[in-house]
């Protein structure tokens, strides 16, 4: 079981981390949450219907990380549209980023407080390592954190399509992208066996 997802009886699964592993996806979780900040109850005042009806953001984040993690909902799939055409999609993005962002950001928020959590609530066997047990909920929040760390980590690598993921194995030891080429890979392992024990 080191390093891949195996189903559970009953449901739910299950992964050997050693420190180190649990280190590094703590460590990335965690910037993930700075990177999409904090949510609007943590500095509005306490006003759960004010809340539930406040607007988004209506543009898009300049951050590209942001902006893969919140793209726009309206685009030409060819990316030449004509000037009417993409101002009349702008402006649907921009209705549509409006209503849904700030939830988007809180489902992703809570993701990656799961696993911040999930990884905190673990109990080393005394080898360096433990045994991650997740629910199918827990799993399901694993799988969203999972995915959007690697779409974080492929921003910053410019990371566009399958061609690019195939020139990344072939990076040399001393390129200064490796690390974080190896951390992308590897996180990719782990979301593909995830995704296997979901499946029914």
């Amino acid at each position: 079981m080191p390093g891949t997802f195996e189903p559970l009886p009953g449901g739910g699964a299950a992964v050997a981390l050693d420190d180190v592993e649990i280190s590094i996806i703590r460590s990335l979780a965690v910037q993930l949450l700075e990177l999409i900040g904090p949510g609007p109850a943590e500095d509005a005042p306490d006003d759960p219907l004010a809340e539930l009806f406040a607007d988004g953001p209506s543009e898009p984040p300049s951050d590209p990380v942001l902006k893969r993690l919140f793209p726009d909902a309206y685009s030409d799939p060819e990316g030449t549209p004509q000037a009417e055409q993409a101002e009349e999609q702008r402006e649907y993005s921009s209705e549509f980023r409006r209503y849904t962002e700030n939830d988007l950001r809180a489902g992703k928020r809570e993701n990656a407080l799961a696993v911040v959590r999930s990884l905190d609530a673990l109990r080393s066997g005394g080898d360096g390592g433990a045994v991650l047990k997740l629910s199918t909920d827990e799993s399901r929040q694993w799988l969203g954190a999972l995915n959007d760390l690697r779409l974080a980590i492929g921003s910053r690598l410019d990371i566009t399509d399958e061609e690019d993921t195939d020139l990344l194995y072939r990076l040399p030891d001393e390129d200064p992208r490796k690390p974080m080429v190896m951390a992308y890979l590897w996180l990719g392992g782990l979301q593909e066996t995830l995704v296997t024990t979901l499946m029914p």
